[in-house]
Order: C-alpha cells, then structure tokens, then sequence
C-alpha cells in the first residue's frame, strides 16, 4: 500500500470530504477520488460508499484508518531519526584491536553511558583483518584499526575510513642489554645491528607486524630472527624483561601511564619506525546514522587523549 493514499484516507477521515482533502494537500478532487479508489484496488476491500453527495468510509476502510494512522507515526518517527531530529537510539556493535579498547574505546562508552543512555554499544575484540571482513559482512557497524605508515592497509571500496590520530612506535628490548644510545633518544641503525641476532616478537594475527619488524630491520642490514608469536602485550613485556626477546610496540601498547617495568627500555624508533596510524571504519553510507554517528563522534573526543594527530591522510572519508 503506498503511503500517500493511506495519509489520504486518514485526511478523509477527519475532514470528511474529498475537497477538503484536496484543498490541504494541492491536489485535485479528481486525483484524489483516484487515489483512494486505486487504495480500495489494493486492499481488495470496500472503504468507501457515497452518502448523498458525498462519501463515508466504511467499517472496513475505518479499520485501514487506524492502522494508517500507527504506520505513519512511526514512519514519521524513522525520518525524524535518520535526520538526527531525536535522541539517537538503537545498537551499534564496535570492532576493535585490544590496546585501543582499552585506551579510547572504554572511556568512551563510559561517556556514552552519561549522555546517550538510549545508544547501546556492543564491544568486539578483533584485529584489524578480521575487523574489516566483520565490517563488510554487516556483523559489526563500526571499526576501530590501524595500520602502519611502512606498511600501509588496504581498505576495501565499501568501507570508508576516518583517522583518528597517530601513536609513535618504540623499540623494547631487556634493560640490562648493552647500547650504544642513551636511553630517550631516537634508535639508531647502529643499535639495530647489535641486536641482529636477537629473538624477535611479533602478533601472531596477520603478517603486518612481521613486515613492520623486518622492513625496519632490513634499512639496518640484518633480517630479524622471529622467535615469537603473542598476541598479549603484558607477556610481550614480561618475555623482553625477562631478556627472552626484543620487540616493537606502539604506545597504546604500553602499560597505564606509558611507562615500561623497570626491567625493559625503550627507545622512540622515530623516523626508522614511522608511526602507528588509528582509524574508525564503517560501511559507505552508514556514517549519517544517528547511532553510529554519535558513537563515532566520541571515540574521536576520546582518542585525542592518547593520540597526536596526524600529519595527513589522503583516504579519510
């Protein structure tokens, strides 16, 4: 049934003719008649019989009224929804890698919790590959990823991405190993070659960790011996001060406080690591919902407590 005959049916309900009705709406008595009886078509049911000269709506067509009347409340509700025109409601499932959860991700919903009780997020814990292909599939509608600027993520057609900002990479290795920088300044090639023959860590999900790790240890001669694989960040640590491995990690990675435990350092990569580049994803064409524009707007409130911003970005939606 189209939606503009029901609304001319429950016009005629309550101005009781059929040039009222066209007086309110700008349409013709004619094109009106027409409408009602292509609705009587439709329905396969009598709504209307002529009285004198005029027409009253049967038992039948005030029934159709009343439904007409609940279905067009709620269309209207819809489009004052989907136009931000009410208090944003409804449920919107995050993806996100476990360290931005953490920092960005849960102060935000603590926000949301205080000033859109009515927006529900429902938290998943994904890496960035399996956050897209979740993003695709329509199982989750917004994404927290990253990527790093030596190894650059492709982001399928369907998906548009925002930045959320940039965390600076370090490299952790055992306190007590032996170097030839200063602890706070930038590694150098040279402190790069001297663990040459260390044990490597990287994420046992994906291969962008393991790319990440060799490309910057290629620019300083070596390929890197991967030993391990973890995916928790608080072994990651406990493995290097315990003088088991060397390893990568991005400031979200770091304990509360960016600090690291007293028996590993680290040392800001700088230009030989680039950065850690964080991003929300979602579906092309779902950003103006309500919901997730909202949920979208406080995470990037959220991030930049935690995250520089970035120096550009050519792919942002």
């Amino acid at each position: 049934m189209d939606v503009t005959r029901l609304r001319l049916l429950v016009e005629l309900e309550r101005l009781g003719t059929m040039a009222a009705v066209a007086e309110v709406t700008g349409m013709s008595t004619s094109a009106v008649s027409k409408h009602l009886a292509v609705l009587e078509r439709e329905t396969q049911v009598r709504l209307l019989v002529p009285e004198g000269r005029r027409v009253r709506l049967t038992p039948a067509g005030q029934r159709l009224v009343e439904h007409a009347v609940g279905i067009l409340e709620r269309i209207e509700a819809a489009q004052a929804e989907l136009q931000g025109d009410t208090t944003p409601t409804g449920v919107v499932r995050l993806v996100s890698f476990v360290s931005a959860a953490t920092a960005i991700a849960l102060p935000a919903m603590r926000q949301l919790r205080v000033d859109h009780p009515a927006v529900d997020v429902r938290l998943i814990d994904l890496e960035p590959e399996p956050a897209l292909a979740a993003l695709l599939s329509g199982t989750a509608d917004l994404g927290i990823v990253y990527e790093y600027s030596l190894v650059p993520r492709t982001v399928p057609e369907r998906l548009n991405r925002t930045v959320l900002g940039d965390e600076p990479l370090y490299l952790a290795e055992p306190a007590r190993s032996e170097s030839p920088a200063a602890q706070g300044r930038q590694a150098t090639r040279a402190r790069l070659r001297s663990l040459a023959k260390a044990a490597w860590i990287t994420n046992s999900q994906g291969s962008d960790e393991d790319e990440l790790v060799q490309r910057i240890c290629v620019t300083a001669g070596f390929t890197p011996l991967i030993r391990h694989r973890l995916d928790n960040l608080d072994l990651h640590l406990d493995l290097i001060g315990a003088g088991l491995g060397v390893g990568i990690l991005p400031q979200l990675g770091l304990p509360d406080g960016g600090e690291p435990p007293p028996e590993t350092r680290l040392t800001p990569l700088g230009a030989l690591g680039g950065v850690r580049r964080v991003f929300l994803v979602a579906r092309g064409g779902e950003w103006s919902w309500p919901p997730i524009r909202t949920v979208a707007r406080c995470l990037r409130q959220s991030a930049t407590r935690v995250l520089a911003s970035p120096e550009s970005d050519s792919s942002a939606h």
